[in-house]
């Protein structure tokens, strides 16, 4: 998904920096919107795989209601994930990958901005990372020392 107004950093905007304890309190917060996300995403995958087969013979011989239905299905799931995804923006944390439930909390780090990298299934966010490694170069959060 792009942004054609730019990032907040563009726009002359600052970007929220998140303190450990302070990501983790959010966690209360987007873990069941990530869970809700991650259905609703799987949910798409699938009302999207069943869509592509039908045919285009099929969906005007009598599957049309059926296509119908699905892309409807699919409409509602788009709005709702789209809901949700901008949910996390304005919290100032980036979503990183919705089937995973990764999810970056920027913050400082002996003065440069870093992310605390957290994924559903993790009971605490355990790691973090420099912005230019990604999820490949998660650090033990015991390394972390918030500014």
């Amino acid at each position: 998904m792009t942004n054609d107004s730019g990032s907040s950093e563009e726009r002359g905007e600052r970007r929220r920096l998140y303190t450990l304890a302070e990501a983790t309190a959010a966690l209360a917060l987007v873990r069941p919107l990530l869970e809700e996300l991650s259905e609703s995403k799987r949910g798409l995958d699938a009302v999207h795989s069943s869509l592509l087969r039908l045919t285009p013979h099929q969906r005007e011989n009598g599957h049309r209601l059926n296509a119908i239905g699905l892309e409807q299905q699919m409409e509602r799931l788009v709005d709702h994930l789209a809901r949700g995804i901008r949910e996390i923006e304005v919290m100032g944390i980036e979503l990183k990958d919705i089937d995973a439930g990764l999810i970056d909390f920027p913050a400082l780090h002996r003065g440069r901005i870093v992310y605390l990298c957290w994924r559903l299934g993790e009971d605490e966010i355990g790691y973090w990372h420099e912005i230019s490694t990604g999820f490949a170069g998660r650090r033990p959060i015991s390394e972390f020392a918030g500014d």
